[in-house]
């Protein structure tokens, strides 16, 4: 396994665990639908489906975890929930959480972005 992936496999490692530790059910972890759009944790929060995009980087980097959610990722991101609600008939509010992980450091943004007509 490339190290870029190994990276990012223990990123969402750490991301769930930490989900779980603040009382987050996980309910699918790299959950894929038809092409290129994937899930990386689909989780609970109360009342609430969760779908978090995890982002990792080394404790060297010159970039932000954040700066690789683009508007494409969003698109590819919302279009990958809409399947997961419809393949699981989910009827439940819904929202999308970013992990960035740089280091030892973990940054959670809840409803870090909102879909919008145009993703679709």
């Amino acid at each position: 396994m490339a190290q870029h992936n190994n990276t990012g496999s223990q990123g969402e490692d750490r991301a769930a665990q930490y989900l779980m530790d603040k009382g987050y059910q996980i309910v699918a972890r790299n959950w894929h639908n038809r092409g290129r759009k994937e899930i990386d944790i689909v989780a609970i929060d109360g009342g609430t489906l969760v779908f978090v995009e995890v982002k990792t980087r080394a404790a060297n980097s010159l970039t932000s975890p954040f700066q690789a959610i683009t508007w494409q990722k969003m698109h590819r991101l919302t279009l990958a929930a809409d399947s997961f609600i419809r393949t699981n008939h989910i009827n439940m509010n819904a929202r999308f959480d970013v992990i960035g992980i740089t280091g030892t450091e973990i940054e959670h943004i809840e409803n870090a972005f909102t879909p919008s007509a145009t993703f679709y």
